[in-house]
């Protein structure tokens, strides 16, 4: 739970912080071009995975290492990643609910299932 909480704290301080309009990168390479209209640009991590984000003893979000994808694209190219990689990295709990909660959204099936399939290189279904 701790560090659900400090990869949606810490992914919501960078979304907030670093200004689109400034960043001189694309999309993630992952992302691609076609996507559906996002919900927010911001500048996303671009490998927002669990183990990508550090934490202080305290358990809050401490930092961000591997930031060679960054750049600019919807939040939840980021958001559905961090949540895929919670399963990974600590199965034993379902804690999209607790990142997601303290980052402050709600959970976008749609979204998150386009960015997934992005992620893992899988054709997205026509429609």
């Amino acid at each position: 739970e701790t560090a659900a909480r400090a990869i949606g704290a810490g992914l919501r301080r960078l979304h907030d912080a670093l200004p689109v309009a400034d960043c001189p990168f694309g999309p993630p390479s992952w992302v691609g071009e076609r996507t559906p209209p996002p919900d927010r640009l911001v500048v996303c991590h671009g490998d927002a995975c669990a183990p990508n984000t550090l934490m202080a003893d305290d358990g809050s979000c401490a930092g961000h290492v591997d930031l060679g994808d960054l750049g600019v694209a919807d939040r939840w190219a980021d958001l559905a990643i961090a949540t895929m990689s919670l399963d990974w990295n600590f199965p034993r709990g379902r804690w999209e609910t607790v990142l997601l909660d303290t980052y402050g959204v709600r959970a976008d099936p749609e979204r998150i299932a386009f960015y997934r399939r992005r992620w893992n290189d899988e054709p997205t279904p026509p429609g």
